[in-house]
Formats: structure tokens, sequence, C-alpha cells
């Protein structure tokens, strides 16, 4: 699918860009969605089954988690590094650390430039912390409490409920309000990703006649940030649970006006703005509960307002959609799901809505605008 760039939003964005010197993001969105990185590596000559090396693909996943959380792309983004000095500044046995990247540098995660020395290869540039796209963070949580999650999806399976739940004895956002570390990288994890989903959004949506946002569970609010940089008239509120706000502290740099209240979307949102933002939110609940959300949005929002809702799309077809594997893991960690259009269509329809289009973006997600019926 060829995502729509119309003028004007594209005029916001790029000038946006140059006021807010974001142009690394953008310039980041646009390579990896024209010219997406590939593994280089040369094929195996003796490769396992098929079946066998995509069932053992978690011994990949487990080994870039450890790799980010023992930060090695820093230690070689200015340069490739000794097996020997990487061990002592990550405090790991060097013969095992050396493994470690060995196995990555076969998928072509890190290069092993000489016998003991690793570089960083363009697909491990994300795991660096200090560019924009990091994905560290949120590859640290996906290790961590996704990784341990999902190996109760049988229990999901056969009981229709979280395996997070079954693993923490809580659901996922009860468990990031009492575990500082676990929150920290869940919330920084979608701070990164927010930036980048950003650009793909407002370079699909043409935000100009809009004059009030409300982000129901924006997090630290990035998303909403660069919304109301690309356009100063707009006001925004990011409306979540205390937690998820309480160290957030960037405001937007054209000293657009943001706020911060804390609540809970199942009970009542703030009233009275033109647009209710709902970023990868509906995507955790079930189908009573998003109905629910939607509901309070459409009690609260002014005359003539609207509901943007940024989401994957499962497509109707049997085609291959990340959305599809991104279904099974929300079944995992809250017990929501992915989506279709038609699931969309019924869903804003028992809350009151119609929908008036669907916009891809240069991400994986699209914009599902709707008004109410």
């Amino acid at each position: 699918m060829v995502a729509r760039m119309a003028f004007r939003p594209l005029f916001r964005v790029l000038n946006g860009a140059r006021r807010t010197r974001s142009w690394a993001e953008l310039k980041l969105l646009l390579r990896e969605r024209l010219f997406p990185a590939r593994p280089t590596t040369a094929k195996d000559e003796n490769p396992p089954p098929i079946l066998f090396e995509m069932a053992t693909a978690y011994w990949v996943s487990q080994a870039i988690y450890v790799a980010a959380k023992l930060g090695i792309a820093d230690l070689v983004a200015d340069g490739p590094q000794s097996c020997a000095t990487l061990a002592i500044a990550t405090r790991s046995d060097p013969s095992s650390l050396f493994r470690l990247l060995r196995a990555l540098s076969s998928v072509g995660i890190f290069s092993q430039v000489e016998d003991d020395r690793f570089a960083l290869s363009r697909l491990a540039g994300p795991l660096r912390s200090d560019i924009p796209g990091s994905l560290r963070e949120i590859l640290i949580t996906i290790g961590e409490i996704h990784y341990q999650a999902c190996g109760e999806l049988l229990h999901s399976v056969r009981s229709g409920s979280s395996g997070f739940n079954q693993v923490f004895g809580t659901s996922l956002f009860g468990y990031l309000q009492r575990d500082a570390n676990a929150a920290h990288s869940f919330n920084q994890g979608m701070t990164n990703l927010s930036s980048l989903l950003a650009h793909a959004v407002l370079l699909a949506y043409d935000f100009s006649g809009i004059s009030s946002i409300v982000d129901l569970g924006g997090g630290q609010g990035e998303l909403l940030r660069r919304i109301l940089e690309s356009d100063p008239e707009i006001t925004g509120i990011v409306f979540d649970l205390p937690h998820a706000i309480q160290s957030t502290t960037r405001v937007p740099s054209n000293g657009g006006q943001c706020s911060f209240i804390s609540g809970n979307f199942f009970e009542s949102v703030p009233e009275g703005a033109d647009a209710y933002l709902l970023s990868g939110v509906l995507h955790d609940w079930t189908d009573d509960l998003a109905v629910g959300i939607l509901s309070n949005c459409r009690k609260a929002m002014a005359k003539n307002g609207r509901v943007l809702i940024v989401e994957m799309i499962v497509p109707d077809t049997n085609s291959p959609s990340f959305s599809k594997l991104l279904d099974l893991n929300m079944l995992v960690m809250t017990g929501g799901r992915e989506r279709t259009k038609s699931e969309f269509h019924a869903l804003l329809d028992a809350a009151g809505f119609r929908i008036t289009r669907i916009l891809p973006t240069m991400a994986p997600q699209s914009i599902i605008e709707a008004v109410p019926q």
C-alpha cells in the first residue's frame, strides 16, 4: 500500500522539521520506508528445516535483547572494539560475549571485522540509545516482560485471557505502576516509537482547521508535541494515568500550548476538544472496553468534533502482515486485539460514530477518522 502525502501536510512537516531541527528523524523514517535495511550476510550452506528455524527465532530475539541491555551499540558507535574491551565495559564474560556477538553478526546485526573485533552494522544502528528513532528501550521491554508473557500464549489461546496476568499476577498497566524500571523502558520505548510515527501521521493527515486536541493515553506526549510544533495555533492536552506522565517535562519547542492531565479514560475524558487522538490505545482493550472509551469521547467532544485513531489494520485477506502477529502479542499482553476494517466499522458504530476516511501512512499504522453519527 502506497501511503498518501498531501501537499499541505508535506509542506507543514518539512517546514516544521526545519524549524524544530527534527530532520534526522524525518530522514530516518523516509530511509527506512524507501530503503529498508536488510541482512547482508551470506546464506547458510546447510540450513535446518525452515519450520525449525522459525521455531527457534526467539534465540535471535533474546540475543538482540541482551545486546540492547548491555549497550553494545553505544560502545561500538565510534568504531570497532575488541571483545575483551567490550567485556570489561559491560562486566561480561569475554568468551560468552564473543559467542553472543558472533551469533548476531551471522544474521547481520553487528559486523565481525576481525577474529575478535566487532563493529556497528546498519541493522544494529537503532540499538544505539543516543539517536533519533532508537529502538533500544522498546527492545529491552520486548526482551523482558513481553518475552515472559509470551511464554503463556498457550494459556491465552485456551482461556482467551491475558498471559501477562498469568505470569505477573496483575495487568500490564498495573505492573508498570509498581515497577519503576519496567515503566521507564516501556514509556521511553513508546516515546521513541512515537517520534517516528509522528512524522508519518503528519505527512498523511492535514490538521488545519483543528484548534484543540486531546491525546488519550498519550504517555509522555511525543506524538502530540510533534503535531503542535507543526501547527502552533493548535492547543493540546495529554491525558493518561499519573505514572505515565509524572516524569514528563518536554514541551513543544515552538512554545505551543500543551498541558498534561492525569485521569482514567474509562471514567471520563477532558471536554470540549475538536479532536480526540487515540494512537495505539484501542488495541490494548476488548471491544466492550474500547467502545466505552469511544463513547466517553463522543460525550465530551465539541460540536463537529472527531476521533482520530492511529492503529494497524489487519487485512481481510490471507496475506502476510505484521499486524497478525501483533494481534497475538496484544492477546498475551493485555487481552486486547488488532482489528480489520470491518471490525473498526462495527466498533465505532457501537459508540455512535461513522468512519469518514481511512488514510494509510508511511508507517505500518493507518489513521481512521470518524465523526458522530
